[in-house]
């Protein structure tokens, strides 16, 4: 089936990617999202979810997991870090440590009896990062985890009315990041009381370029 992709978030994105200079890196295409008549101060009308992009990020998400015994083995050489459950004391004392972790790695997985102690000596610094584990049983299917996760991006408001999420890279095809943006776009307006009504803005632009308005 062929997506339909609306004009305006086409030729938004492709003008963005046109204003933008080359740069001696990849740029990644950046969305940022703000909402209007909506009370951010009550907590159920906050956004945090995840979401599969359709033709991934571009460059992979990177994914750390906190497990031991048999996930541990299977998820050798599927995810970027593994932390054992012994790691984490050491862990939780070298915060410094645990930030820079914290900080190269998109999403963390963990063995779902791991999670109150993880939340407990880690949460500090995982949870205002809006990176706090996704429990799973110990018997789960890691690489099938570990590939949806590569393709996805959490948007997360917290009390503010904009947030910001990447859409993909600058060598990506416009019509494939129109079409990543528009997923975005759904999810959203499904979790919107008003949907489309509750969007006030919505801008494009490469990570040095120059912002470009989609509606």
């Amino acid at each position: 089936m062929i997506v339909m992709v609306e004009e305006k978030i086409l030729e938004a994105i492709e003008k963005a990617l046109q204003n933008s200079k080359e740069r001696k890196f990849k740029q990644s295409v950046d969305v940022a999202i703000t909402l209007k008549d909506v009370d951010m101060n009550n907590p159920k009308n906050r956004i945090d979810e995840e979401i599969i992009l359709p033709h991934g990020r571009g460059k992979p998400a990177k994914i750390a997991l906190f497990a031991g015994g048999e996930l541990a083995l299977k998820a050798r050489g599927v995810v970027d870090l593994i932390i054992k459950p012994e790691e984490i004391d050491d862990l939780a004392k070298d915060k410094k440590r645990m930030k820079k972790i914290a900080n190269e790695h998109d999403f963390f997985v963990a063995e779902a009896p791991l999670m109150p102690t993880i939340g407990k000596k880690l949460g500090v610094i995982l949870g205002p990062r809006g990176k706090m584990p996704k429990p799973i049983p110990p018997n789960a299917d890691i690489k099938a985890i570990a590939d949806n996760l590569r393709k996805s991006v959490r948007i997360r408001s917290r009390s503010s009315k904009t947030f910001h999420t990447l859409i993909g890279t600058e060598d990506m095809e416009p019509k494939k990041l129109a079409e990543n943006l528009q997923a975005i776009l759904k999810r959203l307006e499904e979790k919107l009381e008003r949907g489309r009504y509750n969007i006030d803005s919505v801008y494009v632009k490469t990570t040095m370029g120059p912002s470009q308005r989609v509606m």
